[in-house]
């Protein structure tokens, strides 16, 4: 079975109809390849840093926020009542997260946040978007059939789990608030964030064990 990422992999950079490159995507697309070619800049390299600020520096500010979350009851209320001013509380605004939402996870509910007609994204909270996050296979399928695209992702829910899928848009973007592992009674914030992944909060993944934290 061809995986969301195998799938993006293979498409390259193919956008279906309705999902064109915006003027400033495309410039900086066609500034990439001209660097490439006159040996500039070394694709994996690129490849290698981008995927530093996909998983790890942009999403360490929407972790802050899911650790506040799990250790503050009140800003927890805060942030699901209005997400735009509970993140600004900690200082994380601009474009692309001007309207947030924030959707919790719960024993009986799981989120997933997809964009189905190009790649609206919290840039502010989580940073760049994945490759596959972009890609038609996802945007379709995680609309379609959400059971199975998040079971390629390597996660299985329970079949009495319901799955709500939220389609982000250019007016309002989405932040899952994944469920607090079990173990991390007491925990402080600072020892909370690590477990919160950035697949976490897009509803792709869990938030990790306490015994895999890093």
């Amino acid at each position: 079975m061809t995986t969301p990422q195998a799938a993006a992999h293979n498409h390259g950079h193919d956008h279906d109809h309705g999902s064109s490159l915006s003027p400033i995507e495309a410039r900086v697309r066609a500034l990439e390849t001209i660097l490439t070619e006159k040996g500039y800049v070394d694709p994996a390299a690129l490849d290698r840093l981008i995927e530093t600020y996909e998983t790890r520096i942009g999403p360490r500010n929407g972790a802050r926020v899911v650790a506040r979350a799990w250790h503050d009851p009140d800003y927890r209320k805060r942030l699901l009542a209005d997400a735009t001013a509970a993140i600004a509380e900690l200082g994380f605004t601009g474009r692309q997260g001007e309207h947030m939402v924030a959707v919790a996870n719960t024993a009986e509910v799981h989120n997933l946040v997809v964009c189905t007609l190009c790649s609206c994204y919290p840039w502010p909270v989580l940073g760049l978007p994945p490759v596959w996050y972009k890609s038609a296979p996802y945007r379709s399928r995680a609309v379609l059939d959400p059971r199975s695209i998040l079971a390629e992702f390597g996660l299985i829910l329970p079949p009495g789990k319901a799955i709500r899928v939220w389609d982000s848009t250019a007016e309002i973007r989405y932040l899952v608030l994944p469920e607090r592992p079990a173990g991390t009674e007491g925990w402080s914030e600072e020892r909370l964030a690590p477990l919160v992944t950035r697949d976490s909060m897009i509803g792709t993944g869990l938030a990790l064990d306490p015994a895999d934290a890093p």
